[in-house]
């Protein structure tokens, strides 16, 4: 057996990776492991969907599709604990399922799977394999709703560390799931299933900032550094904001300073962690380059959520994991109890500086809601012309060096809309302002792309306008992996069209899902920067 993965976008090839270990350094086992843990989910979720099921089902499924997400979790000891609890919740709906009476005549391999041994999971690798299903354009849908399943996940995930949950959530993940298993669904009704996705990652994306915004506040415009203090420090990177606000508590008055990376930097914006003196700014970029950047950072790392780079021996003995994120040999933190990481952070030098100054960030909805009779002022008067939505995530390749060059080329009289560690790619920009109005505005994380979509219906209302599509906005949007999946998924359910999607389409599209995506909502690849530019505002290429 050889692993067969292309869930993200550097898939090698733009085809899949297969061998030894993938692009991301996934290793060929734990690759199959991944599979065969979605596979028994797809069974448990055949029985779930016929029964009354609870939080425990769905807080299950949930946190073995978060696992799988690319870049989160590589340790084969967890999803082998995963299998097992999936199989043992499985046998039980099956009983319970039985003794209701159902049916089950039709029940499919995932569902009816009951091995003996742990040694056994492996082997069902090819027919837990993607490549298992022979249409392609059947094995392209599966994938594509799987994929935003796995992006659902993650921010019902964190939702559910601040007791934020949605019963219909849950719900639909099973529908969803049991339906990848089902042979005589067609085509059309996968399309269907998929545009069904979308609808439930609005909802998903709504409840993480209804729960981040009740228990930290609206995020604010604010001011972030971006070099060092002289203090040991903790660099706290992925997502999850109930991680860093016991991380907060916890170290206050203990000499210890915490500083944000990546996509975490999005906490420096909320009020209720700006009381603490002790939070300082951002340090590093986007997530693909820690390996560099955590050697430099001298400290202790907790990593918390997806995100993740195999760590190198420079620093596998100060990095942590908590959450659904792991890495064999790596301490992974339960119950938020980081008295190990204060206490190793304790030991380090300060960071190394490796650069000055501020960025400014924190334009989520609420704050643009705000600003919405300076922004509209600027629209009816020319001062901006058009909005531009470069949300998503960044990546390795060279070929995204496009988004910063495309930033870059934007005329002055133009604003960019991000979340995401996309704005990596040019928020250190010195591209200016508008009348006061920053030419970047950054609303934080990825599922922050939520704000986008709110800020964007709140100016079609004000404008009076049909559509959302008749707004003076492209959306020119970069993606990595399957949590950018359902925020395509999310805009193409509220009916936003003409989306460039890069730097490549999803290696899993088949040519002819492809073409409905063009065909249906103008999805398309990006180009040479000069051209695009033509073509999004309206000039003759």
């Amino acid at each position: 057996m050889s692993m067969f993965c292309y869930q993200c976008q550097e898939a090698a090839g733009n085809k899949g990776c297969t061998g030894s270990a993938g692009v991301c350094g996934k290793k060929d086992e734990t690759a199959l492991l991944q599979d065969v843990l979605i596979y028994t989910l797809k069974g448990v979720s055949f029985f779930a969907e016929k029964l009354e099921t609870g939080k425990y089902e769905g807080g299950l499924v949930t946190a073995g599709l978060f696992k799988t997400i690319t870049n989160a979790n590589f340790n084969d000891d967890i999803f082998e604990e995963e299998i097992t609890k999936a199989l043992a919740l499985k046998a039980d709906l099956r009983a319970r399922v039985i003794a209701k009476g159902i049916d089950i005549s039709n029940a499919p391999s995932a569902a009816l799977w009951e091995p003996k041994y742990v040694s056994e999971y492996e082997l069902q690798g090819t027919i837990a394999s993607i490549l298992a299903t022979k249409n392609e354009d059947v094995r392209s849908l599966r994938e594509l709703i799987v994929g935003g399943l796995k992006g659902v996940a993650a921010y019902v995930s964190h939702a559910g560390a601040l007791d934020n949950f949605n019963m219909d959530i849950y719900k639909f993940m099973f529908k969803a799931l049991a339906a990848t298993t089902d042979d005589t669904k067609t085509v059309d009704e996968l399309v269907g299933l998929t545009l069904e996705c979308g609808k439930y990652g609005v909802e998903c994306m709504a409840l993480l900032d209804k729960a981040n915004t009740d228990a930290y506040g609206h995020p604010e415009i604010s001011e972030v550094d971006l070099g060092v203090r002289k203090n040991p420090g903790i660099l706290i990177s992925g997502h999850d904001l109930k991680d860093i606000d016991e991380l907060l508590k916890q170290t206050e008055n203990t000499g210890v300073d915490v500083y944000t990376h990546s996509e975490m930097l999005a906490a420096q914006y909320y009020p209720a962690f700006k009381k603490y003196s002790h939070f300082a700014g951002n340090y590093g970029n986007a997530w693909w380059a820690q390996k560099e950047e955590f050697d430099k950072f001298n400290g202790a790392i907790v990593m918390t959520s997806n995100c993740m780079v195999p760590p190198t021996d420079k620093y596998i003995d100060r990095i942590f994991t908590t959450g659904e994120t792991g890495f064999k040999g790596v301490k992974h933190i339960g119950n938020h109890d980081f008295s190990e990481v204060i206490a190793k952070a304790k030991t380090c030098a300060a960071p190394t500086e490796i650069e000055t100054g501020k960025i400014v960030g924190g334009f989520a909805h609420e704050q643009v809601f705000a600003l919405a009779d300076k922004v509209v002022d600027a629209v009816k008067t020319g001062a901006i012309k058009k909005f531009f939505v470069m949300a998503g995530c960044d990546g390795r390749q060279k070929s995204r060096s496009y988004y910063t060059d495309f930033a870059e080329a934007l005329p002055q009289d133009t604003v960019i809309l991000t979340a995401g560690c996309a704005k990596y790619r040019y928020n250190k920009l010195n591209l200016g302002d508008i009348g006061g109005i920053p030419r970047v505005l950054d609303a934080g994380q990825c599922n922050d792309s939520y704000s986008l979509v709110l800020i964007a219906l709140k100016l079609q209302e004000i404008f009076g306008l049909e559509s959302v599509n008749d707004l003076p906005i492209a959306y020119n949007i970069a993606w990595y992996e399957q949590k950018a999946v359902i925020v395509l998924l999310a805009l193409l359910y509220l009916g936003v069209k003409n989306i460039h999607l890069g730097p490549t389409l999803p290696a899993f599209l088949s040519p002819n899902v492809a073409k409905v995506l063009v065909d249906n909502f103008g999805i398309a690849p990006i180009g040479e920067v000069g051209e695009d530019l033509k073509l999004f505002m309206g000039e003759a290429v």
